[in-house]
């Protein structure tokens, strides 16, 4: 059964494929599962029939038979379990994987979302000049634990890449703009090894061609 996923009719990032059917679309890819997208409005995604899929009122989520769920993480994790290509076989190697995932979401990527919100919410308040740099003294901390991590000869954070690597490659892309990536040479390698992957490529020409059709109409 194909799946179905739902993703912004008019994304915020502009096509810059940073919103979060990113991810889970990257991970159908990786896996070659074919799926459909149905695109859901600002409005849209307040009403009932979107809440009764996401009570957050968010995107993405994913249909597949009698199956709904929310949450990209977790999208991605049962993309992973479903289908082989995410998750090592190994049954330690498995978990590690799943600890990177978890990684991603709850130690690396908070404060890169607080300067997201310093950057575009509150660029005209009062303690923004204050609070920033603090705010990437904080990412700058999580990048140098991740650079000594991947040291100068690790293509991937445990082996073989994993659904670990998609989610942190997607996590870390919200900096590109930042220049803090720049600080960490091996990070953002590590960031442009995981796009140069052909199902990144894939996922991000979709969600790339949603952007580009909304623009235009």
């Amino acid at each position: 059964m194909t799946p179905t996923i739902t993703a912004f009719e008019r994304s915020p990032d502009g096509g810059r494929g940073l919103a979060r059917d990113m991810q889970v679309r990257w991970a159908l890819e990786e896996v070659g599962q074919p799926y459909d997208v149905r695109l859901v409005s600002f409005t849209a995604m307040k009403q009932p029939g979107h809440l009764a899929l996401n009570p957050f009122g968010s995107i993405p989520t994913y249909e597949e038979g009698d199956l709904a769920l929310f949450e990209s993480g977790a999208i991605v994790l049962h993309i992973a379990v479903r289908h082989a290509g995410l998750l090592p076989d190994d049954a330690n190697a498995r978990a590690r994987a799943v600890a990177w995932m978890f990684a991603a979401y709850s130690t690396v990527e908070p404060p890169i979302l607080e300067r997201a919100t310093a950057v575009i919410l509150e660029h005209d308040a009062p303690w923004r000049d204050e609070r920033l740099p603090l705010v990437d003294d904080r990412i700058r901390k999580r990048l140098a634990e991740l650079s000594r991590h991947l040291g100068s000869d690790c293509d991937w954070l445990d082996g073989a890449f994993s659904a670990g690597d998609l989610v942190m490659v997607g996590v870390l892309r919200r900096l590109q703009r930042s220049g803090l990536l720049n600080e960490f040479p091996n990070v953002a390698a590590y960031v442009a090894r995981g796009e140069a992957r052909p199902a990144f490529k894939r996922a991000f020409e979709a969600q790339l061609a949603v952007a580009m059709a909304a623009s235009n109409s």
